[in-house]
């Protein structure tokens, strides 16, 4: 199960991913990268990822404290589990 945290850094870093992908201008073809452009379009930016984690901390959070993410992961594992 992801926690917070790591939903926030895994879509933060696939926005860095596809601004890559439609910047780079050796060996990938035209049509990967124009579609990397119109999927950035409608992505959430670093501003809208601050605001879901402000309204849903449960989905989204940039930063989770060391202790409440211990809790949040032990309750995952132990709910994956079923002990």
């Amino acid at each position: 199960m992801t926690l917070p945290d790591e939903r926030y850094r895994a879509v933060a870093r696939t926005r860095i991913f596809l601004e890559s992908i439609s910047n780079n201008r050796s060996g990938l073809s035209q049509e990967l990268r124009d579609e990397a452009r119109a999927l950035l379009r409608h992505y959430p930016s670093d501003h809208d990822l601050d605001l879901a984690g402000e309204s849903a901390p449960m989905v989204f959070q940039k930063r989770m404290e060391p202790l409440y993410r211990m809790v949040k992961q032990y309750e995952q594992d132990k709910d994956e589990t079923g002990t």
